[in-house]
């Protein structure tokens, strides 16, 4: 008996990472003095020059949105989506992205599909502009099917102190942008899958004319990851507030921003609602609230603007050919959401 014919392969594990490293190895940025292959890995902040350092740190997963994965034997979308939802977060604060360490976990190691899950990865830090330092890969045998795994993310970025967002600053009168999402990003996907594959019966190889590509590649489209952006904004002091628009929706992230007394007053004619939600919502007969807080509805990220600041903003967004959307403002009230239509 050895640990091979047991279910784990240390063979396959040395493998993974012969082929990784080097992958890791280009997403290096300044900092980085030890990354994959050691017990663990070192970053020195000192290089970053910040004077009164906060580190600000995000874990999460990719859901179930692993099954359209799996369905279509396309893996390498959903390790962007792994740091979009860990990155996107830490960006709320206007931290800067350092690093990031990915979980990889699975029944039996199948190098191809880590290594493409892995290069995924790899691509999201580069969009984020962080490194991928260091991560972690499992067997356990007999919990997962053939081909399938688990995704678990971390991100750690910084931001000076004095830069740390209060809440309190949000009055009546600012203003509410919206920025677009690439789709259902990575939530919701347990309803949508139940819907469109179950109860509609629609195949994800099949283009559809309403999306204007296969289901398969939409329900796929990675989760955008919103740094070059919110860098800019930030850098020059333009956002009060920014909700990631993840699991629970606009009423379920929007408020977390708010300060006690303060209301979202949103109108949903201002933006154009990307198709997939109108598939999703038209198939399985869900309710208009049941969509709102389940699904970003095309919203990936929503900022919070003074009044005095919503010209420079809209213009600088316009220079970088970003898509934005006016969609509301703040009013007194209990803290929460209300839309009109």
């Amino acid at each position: 008996m050895t640990y091979a014919k047991a279910g784990v392969s240390i063979a396959a594990g040395d493998e993974l990472v012969r082929r990784i490293a080097p992958i890791a190895k280009r997403t290096g940025v300044p900092g980085v003095l030890a990354g994959v292959g050691g017990f663990s890995a070192l970053f020195d902040l000192e290089m970053r020059r910040y004077r009164s350092p906060v580190l600000v740190s995000s874990t999460d997963g990719v859901g179930t949105k692993l099954k359209i994965a799996f369905m279509t034997g396309i893996h390498d979308s959903v390790g962007i989506d792994l740091v979009a939802m860990g990155v996107n977060d830490i960006l709320t604060q206007g931290a800067e992205p350092l690093f990031f360490l990915d979980y990889f976990v699975c029944g039996q190691l199948e190098v191809d599909i880590a290594e493409a899950v892995v290069r995924g990865i790899a691509e999201g830090c580069r969009q984020a502009g962080c490194a991928l330092i260091g991560g972690e890969t499992a067997e356990h045998p007999g919990d997962f099917s053939k081909g399938e795994y688990d995704l678990a993310g971390f991100a750690v970025g910084v931001l000076e102190k004095r830069r740390i967002l209060n809440p309190k600053a949000i009055v009546a009168g600012d203003i509410l942008i919206g920025i677009p999402s690439s789709g259902l990003h990575s939530n919701g996907y347990t309803l949508a899958r139940k819907v469109l594959l179950e109860m509609g019966g629609l195949k994800l190889h099949r283009h559809s004319a309403e999306l204007g590509r296969t289901l398969g590649a939409e329900l796929l489209a990675p989760t955008r990851i919103y740094a070059r952006i919110i860098r800019f904004m930030f850098a020059g002091g333009l956002i009060k507030g920014a909700a990631h628009i993840t699991g629970g929706g606009i009423p379920g992230n929007l408020p977390r921003i708010l300060p006690p007394g303060r209301r979202a007053l949103i109108d949903r004619r201002t933006w154009k609602v990307p198709p997939i939600f109108g598939l999703i919502q038209k198939t399985g007969r869900i309710s208009q609230d049941e969509m709102d807080r389940t699904f970003n509805n095309g919203l990936g990220m929503i900022w919070v603007i003074g009044k005095t600041h919503v010209d420079a903003v809209t213009r600088a967004l316009h220079k970088m050919g970003e898509p934005h959307f006016l969609i509301g403002d703040i009013r007194k009230g209990d803290r929460g959401v209300s839309f009109k239509s």
